[in-house]
C-alpha cells in the first residue's frame, strides 16, 4: 500500500468582458460548476481508500488556543460524520520525548511512516553514529532492544511494554493505564487483569538481564522506567503514535 496526493483542481480566472453602453445588458451567466478534486500519481490497478492527514500541534499550542487534542479530533470526526455518514475514522496521536525538538508535523509523517518523510529522515541519518558496545540502547526507530551489544529476544508486546514505560519516563504508571492502552482495542477475553501485567513486567525484566532495574515496581502505584549512565534511547524516528 502506498499513499498519493490530493490535488484540487480550481477553474481558470476569466476576464469579464465589458458590453458596449447601447447594448441591453446581458443575463448574467451561470458559474462554471467546479471541477473535482483529482488524485495525483495512482497508479493503474489501485483505487482510493481513504486519506490521511498530518497535524502539526503540541498540547503548549493547542492550549494557547484555547482547546487540546482529543477536542481537536473529535471536532473533524463530527465534521467529516456529516460529509459522508458512511466513513470509517482511526485517529492517533504522536508521541516524542519532551524536547525533542524538529517541527511538530515532521513529527507526525515520521511517527504514521509517511514513506516521503522516511526516505528523507533516511538521508539525513545515513551518517548515524555507531552503537555503544556496552549498556542498554533501546532504539524506538527500529523496535529492539541491544543489551552489551546483543540483541535482547523481546517479544512484539514486551517492547510495546518497555517503549511505552520509556516514553513517560519520570512517570509512574498504573497497571489499568497499561492495560487500557496496550490492550485497549483487544476482545475482553484477551484483555490481561492486573495480576497478568505482573506477569509480563516479570518476562520483560528477565530478558532485559542485568539491566532489570530499568523497569523500576513502585510499591501499590505501578511501574516506572529508570534511566541509568548505561542506558541509550534512539530517537532517530522518535514516534510512537498513541490510539486516541
Amino acid at each position: 500500500m502506498s499513499l498519493a496526493t490530493l490535488d484540487a483542481i480550481r477553474p481558470a480566472n476569466r476576464p469579464t468582458a465589458v458590453p458596449p453602453a447601447a447594448a441591453p445588458t446581458p443575463a448574467p451567466a451561470a458559474e462554471p460548476a467546479a471541477a473535482p478534486s483529482r488524485i495525483r500519481a495512482v497508479p493503474a490497478g489501485t483505487e482510493a481508500r481513504g486519506f490521511a492527514l498530518y497535524v502539526g500541534l503540541d498540547e503548549l499550542k493547542a492550549a494557547d488556543a484555547g482547546t487540546d487534542l482529543p477536542r481537536i479530533v473529535e471536532a473533524v470526526k463530527r465534521l467529516i460524520a456529516d460529509l459522508a455518514p458512511g466513513a470509517e475514522t482511526y485517529a492517533s496521536v504522536a508521541l516524542a520525548p519532551t524536547g525533542a525538538g524538529g517541527r511538530d508535523v515532521d513529527v507526525v509523517r515520521l511517527a504514521l511512516q509517511d514513506p516521503a518523510a522516511l526516505a528523507k529522515h533516511r538521508q539525513a541519518t545515513q551518517t548515524e553514529k555507531p552503537e555503544p558496545k556496552g549498556g542498554v540502547v533501546i532504539d524506538i526507530s527500529r523496535k529492539r532492544v541491544q543489551l552489551d551489544g546483543e540483541t535482547a529476544p523481546l517479544t512484539y508486546k514486551e517492547f510495546e511494554l518497555l517503549q511505552f514505560l520509556v516514553l513517560r519516563e519520570g512517570r509512574t504508571i498504573d497497571r489499568h493505564e497499561i492495560i487500557s492502552t496496550l490492550w485497549g482495542d483487544t476482545d475482553d477475553d484477551e484483555t490481561p487483569n492486573e495480576r497478568t501485567i505482573d506477569v509480563h513486567v516479570r518476562r520483560l525484566r528477565s530478558k532485559l538481564g542485568a539491566y532489570e532495574d530499568i523497569v523500576r515496581t513502585v510499591r501499590g502505584a505501578g511501574y516506572r522506567f529508570d534511566r541509568h549512565a548505561d542506558v541509550t534511547i534512539r530517537y532517530a524516528s522518535t514516534p510512537s503514535p498513541d490510539v486516541f
